[in-house]
């Protein structure tokens, strides 16, 4: 009897120790538990939103920062000059006073007919122009063959031409038609530009590269569309 007695009390105490036991370590380990889920969830969601955040804040600068260039580059493509004479700007080159009238080819100009073997042509010996480099007639003395002036309201002559009626500061416009002569220019004293004296020569090949320059062509259709 005292032999069950004590395994009895025995079988007792170890299940105390074993309720008491479980009962410390189990809540435990469930609160560690819940513990760390409600820790890493709000964790884990919080960095992934700065991260995307961040992504798309980056990305806002970087379509700024790109807006921004692109605008910049348009607005440097449309500035300078508008107009030949912006271009040329007279103050740069030696200026003339002359008086300049228009003249054709034709034989109310040259006394040449469309039949003479010379008509239409310089004494230089290139063809008559009207280009973004006009030909026009000097006094040869004053200002040699090749001479390049800028003329106001005109544009860009060569001196390729001299004429019997042509004295001292007197020029000659060369225009295709007597009708452009009148509307356009007629006889009118102006200020030109002397860009480049000439040499007494001038060639078709100068004339035509001359009127080849790229950086003018813009400026060479208000010429010919005039």
């Amino acid at each position: 009897m005292p032999t069950l007695l004590k395994r009895s009390v025995m079988i007792l105490l170890f299940f105390g120790i074993f309720l008491g036991a479980w009962s410390k370590v189990s809540p435990l380990s469930f609160a560690d538990e819940a513990e760390g889920l409600s820790d890493d969830e709000p964790v884990s969601f919080a960095a992934s939103r700065e991260a995307e955040y961040r992504e798309t804040t980056l990305e806002d600068k970087t379509l700024k920062t790109k807006r921004q260039q692109k605008s910049y580059i348009s607005s440097e493509r449309i500035e300078g000059p508008e107009t030949l004479e912006e271009y040329v700007n007279a103050e740069n080159y030696p200026s003339a006073t002359v008086m300049a009238t228009g003249y054709t080819a034709g034989v109310e100009s040259t006394g040449k007919t469309s039949e003479h073997p010379q008509y239409g042509i310089t004494f230089s010996g290139v063809p008559v122009k009207r280009d973004l480099y006009s030909t026009i007639a000097a006094d040869l003395d004053v200002y040699p063959i090749g001479t390049v002036m800028f003329i106001p309201e005109y544009g860009y002559g060569v001196v390729a031409d001299k004429g019997s009626a042509i004295n001292g500061n007197d020029i000659d416009l060369y225009f295709e038609t007597v009708e452009d002569v009148y509307a356009k220019w007629g006889k009118q004293e102006v200020d030109v530009s002397i860009i480049k004296k000439g040499d007494g020569t001038l060639t078709e090949e100068v004339l035509n590269n001359l009127n080849e320059n790229e950086a003018l062509q813009v400026f060479r259709e208000q010429i010919t569309k005039s």
